[in-house]
């Protein structure tokens, strides 16, 4: 992908030359560090800081038509569920827009730094988890559109999150803008700091739920913030023993999944007109393939586990449609379940603007994404590939179904509350963009004043402008028939 100015055109010989030497960097270290520093200096000058502020539509813009031609991929019967969840709100638009706002970012200014992009960082899409060590550790924890690009969208898809969020949550414009600039101020002097730290050191930091408690402690009101500790004591029972209490019975002895469609509906009856046994062999076989992927001490660990039931299961807002499976597993004596999930991976929404992965399989690629981005990933994170009923083949990635999954409720909190989280989470992609992108350069390119950030600020408040235009436009497309949703799931 080449440098781009915001009406499309191609960058100057320089800008693609300094684009593959900062990559060339980041690979390799080969440059000393005044040179990288350098490298960044003159992006500036390439893509000043003040441009990232730019946004302006095209007149042939189709954010509808967009999401339909997304929805010829996914099973059909799914697709009005998606729309209908889209539906709820402006933010909820938003977190299934992925692919118009990528459309949009490609007409902007783009800086040249590449990193490893989450390509969907939306602040719902960071959050706690658990780490292999049994801790609950702070972090992006969504990768399906995970592809190399420039540093920048990662952090307007973010900013823009914040602003959007913001009014839904009724605050004021001033109040808005602050929450966004402490997310590009949070990604900017963390950026800084990692410059001044070891690679491996970067590598190695981690944000335990521990500290983000403490840094909320002193933000909120005690009642509020008791109210979240015990949110986060909860998380603790997320697990697959909690899965099995939600999500199973025991039917003449045998733990099976229950049945709730759309949203649960075991694979017995998605494939009804096909034996049981022949699915339930090529499920074994696709595990098979799946254990392949994993380190081999955790290769040795999933084999104690045998196949109880798969289902399928509708998932998130903007995945509605792409083909997810829940698989029960259990060691044997009925009390040590395991609770994997096998997501669909499609090609990333970035693909058509920063170049195809380099990845064959787009399972590989969302793990791959992940296992760089992420400080700790789950222990089952694997891939695969399985042909399906319908004759087309698919890429999947598996990872533990739940595993003390918790992130903080966005519409209960108070602006000073959001500005923190805003922080924290900018901070937190600056730390996944470190572990693959040449930090010096991009603190360097980043500076120590707030210029990058007042321009993220403007462009958030202009794009949350056109999401709430976007928003609209769906719900025209449903009254007219174009577009068809549930909202009543």
């Amino acid at each position: 992908m080449t440098v781009t100015t915001r009406d499309g055109r191609s960058a100057s010989p320089a800008a693609r030359s300094f684009r593959r030497d900062s990559k060339q960097a980041g690979a390799h270290g080969q440059l000393s560090r005044a040179d990288r520093v350098a490298l960044g200096k003159d992006a500036r000058r390439v893509t000043p800081r003040e441009s990232h502020a730019e946004f302006q539509p095209s007149g042939s813009r189709d954010p509808v038509g967009l999401l339909l031609e997304q929805s010829k991929s996914r099973v059909p019967e799914l697709v009005p569920i998606r729309h209908g969840r889209m539906l709820v709100s402006p933010f909820t638009f938003y977190r299934g827009a992925a692919l118009p706002m990528a459309a949009d970012l490609a007409t902007t200014p783009t800086s040249g730094l590449r990193v490893q992009l989450c390509g969907d960082a939306h602040l719902s899409n960071f959050g706690a988890y658990a780490s292999p060590e049994r801790e609950l550790v702070f972090d992006v924890n969504d990768f399906d559109e995970t592809l190399p690009g420039p540093f920048e969208w990662d952090v307007k898809r973010l900013a823009a999150s914040l602003a959007v969020a913001g009014r839904e949550n009724g605050f004021k414009g001033k109040h808005c803008r602050k929450i966004v600039l402490a997310a590009a101020k949070g990604y900017r002097k963390a950026m800084r700091g990692f410059a001044d730290q070891t690679f491996l050191d970067v590598w190695y930091t981690h944000l335990d739920i521990e500290q983000v408690m403490g840094d909320f402690r002193s933000r909120m009101k005690p009642k509020r913030f008791a109210a979240t500790e015990k949110m986060v004591a909860k998380a603790h029972t997320r697990d697959s023993t909690q899965a099995l209490r939600k999500l199973t019975t025991v039917v003449e002895g045998r733990r099976q999944i229950i049945s709730d469609p759309p949203m649960v509906v075991p694979i017995e009856q998605v494939f009804a007109d096909v034996r049981a046994g022949e699915v339930y062999e090529q499920i074994r076989v696709v595990l098979g393939k799946y254990r392949r992927t994993l380190q081999s001490d955790r290769r040795h660990m999933l084999e104690q586990f045998t196949l109880v039931q798969a289902a399928r299961k509708v998932v998130g807002v903007g995945s509605v449609g792409t083909r997810a499976w829940i698989v029960l597993m259990d060691s044997g004596d009925g009390v040590e379940p395991v609770f994997l999930q096998a997501k669909e991976a499609q090609p990333s929404v970035l693909a058509d603007y920063c170049g195809r992965s380099q990845y064959t399989n787009q399972g590989e690629r969302v793990v791959a994404g992940q296992h760089l981005m992420q400080a700790e990933s789950d222990i089952f994170l694997g891939w695969t590939h399985t042909p399906g009923p319908d004759g087309v083949d698919r890429d999947y990635y598996v990872r533990q179904l739940k595993d003390w999954k918790f992130s903080l409720d966005i519409e209960r909190m108070l602006p000073s509350g959001m500005v923190v989280y805003a922080g924290l989470c900018g901070s937190t992609l600056a730390r996944a963009h470190a572990r693959s992108g040449d930090r010096v350069t991009l603190a360097a390119y980043l500076g120590g004043s707030d210029t990058f950030d007042q321009a993220i600020a403007d462009f958030a408040e202009t794009y949350a402008d056109q999401n709430e235009a976007d928003y609209a436009a769906l719900q025209s497309a449903v009254k007219a028939g174009r577009v068809e949703a549930t909202t009543d799931i």
